[in-house]
């Protein structure tokens, strides 16, 4: 399973400064397990945005996030709630939220971090990567992870040997941050490439040692 964690609520809060209705949801796999999803989270964040002043246009709980043909076909029960929405707040790994930034046209937007396992990833075969980086950043990428998309990982744009939407390293792959500016572009959110990220703090990549004591670190526990 891939552990997540809840993001500070004051983190949350600022990204969804401008959104005004909210969708919210949660993934019933492994958060659910890590009590970062399911309904007991769900609930519990619906009641902080409330307190927020923030409107929940809708909610649902989908098994598995990471496998997108499931995430497909229940975002369509939810279809005019989620278009009515600013934003859909997502509690799942990266993984999760790139699958529904890959379904949908609105905002998508990570309530939770990936925590680091030392190199334990999830199971559902996809194009969608998470590198469990502990600081989840696809807020301000539009749902596509610069971490794992970009071969060189970069925060702040790409690289000068971009060329063609191509990436320099491979002529066959995409470029990270075209695919990225892409995404803003057609979200209407080209304005989040003027934020300027801190280099990675790649302590929070080393599982902890409270952690590594758990058993959803050591199964033999």
């Amino acid at each position: 399973m891939i552990l997540t964690e809840k993001k500070p609520i004051n983190e949350i809060l600022e990204f969804l400064k401008e959104d005004k209705d909210v969708f919210l949801l949660a993934c019933n796999g492994c958060p659910e397990a890590a009590q970062t999803g399911g309904e007991a989270a769900l609930l519990s964040m619906k009641e902080e945005l409330k307190k927020a002043g923030k409107q929940v246009a809708g909610e649902t709980i989908i098994d598995f996030l990471c496998n997108k043909i499931l995430v497909n076909m229940r975002l369509l029960r939810h279809k005019n709630k989620i278009e009515g929405s600013d934003s859909i707040l997502i509690m799942s790994c990266g993984i999760g939220v790139q699958a529904v930034s890959n379904a949908t046209n609105t905002k998508v937007k990570p309530a939770l971090n990936t925590i680091s396992m030392g190199g334990f990833q999830g199971l559902w075969p996809a194009e969608e990567r998470c590198q469990q980086c502990g600081d989840c950043v696809l807020d301000s990428t539009g749902g596509v992870c610069p971490i794992t998309f970009c071969t060189k990982s970069l925060l702040n744009g790409p690289c000068g040997g971009a060329k063609d939407g191509k990436c320099e390293t491979d002529k066959e792959k995409d470029c990270g941050w075209e695919l990225i500016y892409n995404r803003l572009k057609n979200t209407g959110q080209l304005d989040k490439l003027k934020k300027l990220h801190k280099p990675r703090n790649y302590k929070k990549m080393e599982p902890t040692s409270q952690l590594r004591k758990t058993t959803f670190y050591n199964i033999e526990q």
